[in-house]
């Protein structure tokens, strides 16, 4: 994968973690769920962008409730976000000359 590549895979992830630290969970809002656009009212996904919203707040009670499967997804996530970190770090960090 190309250097800009993670960079920008870094941005999305850490843009959207930041999106749902400020989303209120209790609110309705826009889905990007394609089932939920597409008129389903079950989805395996569903929630689990309120769960990792509770999470990011500090309800860890609230946040299974919503979805079993948020912690995993938001410990998955900063694992990623480490990764591409320390791989940006080494592409674009300071070179000694």
């Amino acid at each position: 994968m190309k250097p800009v590549n993670y960079l920008f895979e870094l941005s999305v992830w850490v843009f959207a973690l930041i999106a749902l630290a400020f989303v209120n969970p209790a609110s309705h809002h826009y889905t990007l769920c394609p089932l939920a656009n597409l008129g389903f009212s079950w989805c395996p996904g569903c929630g689990l962008g309120r769960s990792i919203a509770c999470i990011l707040h500090g309800n860890f009670g609230l946040s299974f409730e919503y979805h079993w499967f948020g912690v995993p997804a938001t410990l998955f996530l900063l694992h990623r976000i480490w990764q591409l970190s320390k791989k940006c770090l080494v592409y674009f960090g300071h070179k000694p000359t």
